[in-house]
């Protein structure tokens, strides 16, 4: 019972928190973005990010662009045993990215753009667990069911309730994670004959993360330490993302295309702490290869890989008038192939399918509304599906505006919101004990946005 609690402790992986976006890839960088989500056919200084090519169809001469976005999840597991106090616990996790910065220049010359664009390219923010995770309590509970069990049949004899071992020990767990990937890309797009246009882009991205967390278990009566573990690991590093993108575009009509490649990063560990105790345990663990293998994933300069994976966008916007467009996009993130911790990809049944649409209307020189929707739908499985890395398909809504005070400045406001579909999934024969055990996943996610514009 010893190794599969420790197994459950250190198979920890991804502690994240997303914007919009695929499994590990953010697509809001600009506010735009949020009050509209469809913007993949757009001219607009935010197209640096969602169609360079377009840009060569927007303004003329210089750019900037200044966006400033605070999304706040709960990520959420409940999990239902016999052997918890009540049949069942929910675990509360607050992930918060307070202040996520994107920053967009571009300048145009006749047939030629240039851009450059930096921001959190993916995952983004921290997630907090201040009571632990069920990965860590129900193997301990049993774990501990089976010691008293063992050791205290008199207990037993004397008709005490062993389901209700959460009274007979002390139990803390706190665990919490960072992530981000900081990107900056540049591109060079090029307009081709009167209705064509196709750009290049390149883009250098660093990983940023840590985890740190402890797990402290105490026998009440007689007193005595069950385990003792502590984690503080960080893990940076380095991959590169070449893109291309096509754009037609026709009077009213406009159609795009933009192929993201793979990036592949590959991080590396500095271990401040990795303990584990008391000895017993740790005698334990010495006996196990597949428990060195695991401890293997944190220990000081352990390299793992964290992917983003390709993405392939497309898009097509219409002007039904010139002050009232609109757009439709899809998304196709090819996480299959994109090497995550632990090889969970091959747990996917698929990439990730986006569907966005927005519109947009000027209601007169100076004021502009827009709203817009998007359904993200991933290919999940129970496999995949962890307490410290869990999805949920989800819908999502914006909405927002833009002041135009005069012909040079723009402010832009949203705010957009996730509802998420819960995942529940059920093991028949927890841990050989017969008893069946359930988890269920949920979210909630809320952005607000503001950003400024200017064109010199």
């Amino acid at each position: 019972m010893k190794k599969l609690l420790l197994l459950s402790v250190i198979s920890c992986t991804q502690l994240t928190t997303a914007l919009a976006g695929g499994l590990t890839t953010n697509t809001n960088y600009h506010i735009a973005f949020d009050r509209m989500m469809a913007r993949g056919a757009t001219f607009e200084i935010d197209g640096a990010f969602s169609n360079p090519a377009g840009l060569v169809w927007g303004h003329e001469g210089l750019q900037l662009s200044f966006n400033w976005q605070s999304p706040r999840q709960d990520r959420n597991v409940e999990a239902t045993y016999p052997l918890f106090e009540g049949g069942s616990k929910k675990f509360d996790g607050k992930a918060t990215a307070p202040f996520v910065p994107g920053l967009f220049v571009a300048y145009r010359k006749d047939k030629l753009a240039l851009s450059f664009m930096l921001g959190i390219v993916g995952s983004g923010g921290f997630v907090k667990y201040d009571d632990g995770l069920p990965m860590f309590e129900a193997p301990l509970t049993t774990m501990l069911n089976a010691q008293l069990l063992q050791a205290q049949p008199m207990l037993v004899a004397a008709g005490y309730n062993m389901a209700n071992a959460s009274t007979l020990y002390d139990f803390d767990s706190q665990m919490k994670g960072k992530q981000y990937v900081y990107g900056g890309q540049v591109s060079v797009a090029y307009k081709i004959g009167e209705y064509f246009s196709a750009a290049f882009a390149f883009r250098a991205n660093y990983y940023d993360g840590y985890y740190r967390g402890h797990v402290n278990a105490t026998l009440k009566q007689p007193s005595s330490e069950l385990v003792n573990m502590k984690l503080d690991c960080d893990q940076t590093g380095w991959g590169f993302t070449p893109q291309i993108s096509l754009d037609f575009h026709k009077d009213k009509f406009t159609l795009t295309a933009r192929y993201e490649f793979r990036t592949k990063i590959e991080t590396e560990n500095k271990t401040n702490e990795l303990s584990i105790g008391p000895d017993a345990v740790r005698v334990a663990l010495a006996q196990s290869p597949s428990m060195q293998s695991m401890l293997g994933v944190y220990a000081d300069g352990a390299k793992t890989r964290n992917d983003l994976p390709a993405l392939f966008s497309t898009a097509v916007g219409y002007e039904f008038l010139p002050n009232l467009r609109a757009m439709l996009e899809y998304h196709l993130f090819d996480d299959k192939h994109a090497e995550m911790p632990g090889g969970r990809q091959e747990y996917l049944t698929r990439g990730t399918q986006e569907v966005l649409a927005g519109i947009e209307w000027d209601i007169n020189k100076m004021f502009t509304v827009s709203a817009g929707g998007q359904r993200t739908d991933y290919g999940l499985s129970d496999d995949f599906q962890t307490n410290t890395s869990f999805a949920c398909d989800s819908y999502s809504v914006g909405f927002g505006g833009a002041v135009n005070v005069n012909e040079h400045l723009r402010f832009n406001l949203s705010y957009f919101w996730t509802m998420y579909d819960d995942y529940s999934k059920t093991v028949d024969n927890y841990q050989g004990t017969g008893l069946s055990y359930s988890e269920t996943y949920s979210r909630t996610n809320r952005v607000f946005g503001l950003g400024i514009d200017y064109k010199f």
